[in-house]
């Protein structure tokens, strides 16, 4: 019984292919369309802002800069320091007051957005707690408050607070200025103008209503803000992305999300800026349902496609039903089935690359009919190449004892080492073998060599017990050991070669040899005839590569002291590699 799983796959071949791809060209169009969108919207948006803040920055900076000019003249009235000074009369004083008072009652009542007036001085006089217009003590706290902003300037701006008046708790803005008597430069009072905050707030907002604006000194203190004020930390972020100029720039939120739009305006001739905050997701909503109109009209069309790819696919799907029933029905014994021959397209070009694959499937079988033959012949010449080793040992052991009757101590000691050699080399074919064995193979090398070298050839190996039981390709260590004698003890008397084998943290083991020798020549330095020890060393990094890829490295260097280090880095094995593949 056919998989209906399967013959729905292949019906739906092409179907599934179109759908998919419209619907790719759908998204994409979609994201485009959004995008290109929002792109539009937000430059759009941002040089509205930006001019709708340069002319609120231009109405707010006339207000503010016309309650400091009033402050600078009033606080420079000749009448206003000598009262202040305190070198009258009682009742001069008391005089000059009630004038002090009218004058500056007249002057909060001729300009709207001016909710009071304070007066700081020495021994103030008693105000009517209904009027604008307050005598207060210089030594009170709301004073000395004032004489900290006042510290860097003789003028300064405070933020929105809220005063008591006798209509209440009224939230203003206050200008303070240092009154200086200039005959003796002595500071004889502090004039506060207080205005109205709504007042200011009002011409913040001016006709938008849900804005998020902030209102900046030259100093980049915040003064007033409406909507979601922005917090200190961001406005000392934002102050490295402003210019000295108007602007705009965008701030995305840490953790997701579309962040805001940071429109600010700083004119010329103005101490002051205008930043507004705007949420991404309010300037980018128009176009997302314009995205969202264009994927409707895009689904429409999906539909309209799918319902033509259907049909077109169950043409196309009809040749390949039969090529498929073909490939069910095949048997290499018996009678092939028969493929359409009148196809003059592509299908055609499919069955004749059918026929001509059975072909040659059949002239495969016959050749691995003549390979497995040719197999077993050459199993029996392998077994019988395993009689080369063994005729080996016994001709070293042969020559071993003929020197030991020959009384040839150090010629029978060789002998036996390079058996012992042979032995680990041949290994009965394996290629990987314990640490334990590579380490008795460069022993007994170095020791037939201190055998030629006497007593000038040392030697030391440190290997904690349980490495020494990891396996490793074998000839590993050899080449590099024989490559220190014979290149960097040339013409010398004496050397020493060290080998450490460590675990490093990431579950590696790290193989050093170090000798004291005449080290490495640089490159331009060496000569090009010499190749002694460089076949031995380049079949171990080759092996290494084979085995374990980048998981190993081989790096030789120059030692300060002077000699060469060559450092061995592969993977731990508990086994052979070839074993672990079939657990």
């Amino acid at each position: 019984m056919r998989n209906p799983i399967k013959k729905y796959k292949i019906d739906r071949l092409f179907f599934m292919s179109f759908a998919g791809l419209i619907a790719v060209v759908l998204a994409i169009t979609v994201w485009a369309s959004y995008t290109i969108s929002s792109r539009e919207l937000v430059y759009s948006t941002s040089v509205y802002q930006q001019r709708l803040l340069d002319e609120l920055n231009s109405q707010l900076s006339a207000r503010l800069v016309t309650i400091e000019q009033i402050s600078l003249s009033t606080s420079r009235d000749d009448e206003l320091v000598r009262f202040l000074s305190g070198r009258q009369d009682q009742f001069e004083r008391y005089r000059n007051s009630k004038a002090i008072e009218e004058s500056l009652a007249t002057l909060t009542y001729s300009i709207p957005i001016i909710h009071g007036i304070d007066l700081y001085m020495d021994r103030p006089f008693y105000s009517d707690s209904q009027s604008y217009i307050q005598f207060r003590d210089r030594t009170s706290d709301e004073a000395e408050q004032l004489n900290q902003l006042l510290k860097k300037n003789d003028f300064a701006w405070t933020g929105e607070h809220s005063i008591n008046s006798f209509q209440g708790k009224v939230a203003v803005l206050s200008f303070a200025r240092t009154i200086m008597n200039e005959d003796n430069n002595k500071n004889v009072g502090l004039l506060v103008v207080h205005v109205k905050a709504d007042s200011i707030r009002s011409l913040l907002a001016g006709h938008s209503s849900g804005v998020n604006r902030t209102i900046l000194d030259a100093s980049g203190e915040q003064l007033m803000a409406i909507g979601n004020e922005p917090g200190e930390a961001q406005l000392s972020e934002w102050k490295d992305k402003m210019k000295d100029n108007s602007g705009n720039f965008r701030i995305r939120k840490q953790e997701g999300g579309g962040g805001s739009l940071i429109v600010y305006s700083r004119l010329p001739d103005s101490n002051w800026m205008l930043v507004e905050v705007t949420p991404w997701h309010k300037l980018t909503a128009g176009s997302f349902k314009l995205a969202i109109v264009i994927g409707l009209i895009g689904v429409g069309a999906l539909v309209l496609s799918l319902f033509l790819t259907l049909w077109l696919s169950k043409q196309f799907a009809r040749p390949l039903k039969q090529l498929v029933e073909a490939m069910n029905s095949y048997l290499f014994v018996g009678p092939k089935p028969e493929l359409p021959r009148d196809y003059e397209n592509e299908f055609g070009y499919l069955f004749n690359g059918y026929r001509k694959q059975n072909e040659r499937i059949e002239e495969l079988y016959k050749s691995l009919q003549v390979q497995y033959e040719q197999q077993r012949r050459a199993e029996i010449e392998a077994m019988q190449a395993n009689i080369n080793p063994h005729f080996l040992y016994n001709t070293l052991d042969q020559l071993n004892w003929m020197a030991i009757a020959a009384g040839h101590d150090r010629m029978s000691r060789i002998l036996e080492l390079m058996g012992r050699m042979f032995r680990i080399g041949l290994s009965h074919g394996e290629s990987f073998i314990t640490i334990e064995d590579e380490l008795k193979h460069v022993e007994c090398y170095m020791e037939i060599q201190q055998l030629r070298w006497e007593e000038g050839l040392t030697y030391s190996i440190e290997a904690p017990q349980e490495l020494r039981a990891l396996y490793i390709p074998k000839m590993s260590l050899q080449p590099f050991v024989e490559n220190s004698i014979m290149h960097g003890f040339h013409g010398r008397m004496h050397g020493h070669i060290t080998i450490r084998i460590t675990r490093t943290d990431d579950a590696k083991v790290c193989i050093v040899i170090e000798d004291d020798g005449s080290g490495m020549l640089p490159k331009s330095d060496r000569p090009p005839s010499r190749h002694t020890g460089g076949y031995g060393i380049r079949n171990v990094k080759e092996r290494y590569a084979a085995y374990f890829g980048e998981q190993a490295s081989i790096e030789l260097s120059n030692r300060e002291s002077g000699g060469t280090a060559v450092v061995i880095v592969l993977p731990e094995w508990t086994c052979r590699p070839d074993q672990k593949s079939r657990l």
